[in-house]
């Protein structure tokens, strides 16, 4: 059975997905949620719920096949270019 997580441990990891996006600026334009609601959850101020939880994994499952995408556009480029040393 896995360890259940602390209210504080919860609310690190979210703090540290909000800034995987790139902070909370992004992360609210991304989520479609107020900056303020964010930092409150983040300070502990607002409880996380399963919803936000769900939806903040969700969007990181976006970002990391838009990063993918993004990664292998950049190999197609490197092969189809000849040798530069910059």
């Amino acid at each position: 059975m896995a360890a259940a997580f602390s209210t504080d441990e919860r609310r690190e990891h979210f703090a540290y997905c909000v800034q995987l996006f790139g902070g909370t600026t992004a992360f609210s334009r991304r989520l479609g949620i107020d900056e303020r609601a964010i930092r409150r959850f983040i300070n502990g101020e607002r409880p996380l719920g399963a919803g936000l939880l769900e939806e903040t994994a969700k969007a990181l499952r976006l970002l990391v096949a838009e990063a993918t995408a993004a990664e292998e556009q950049i190999v197609a480029m490197l092969k189809s270019e000849p040798d530069d040393p910059s």
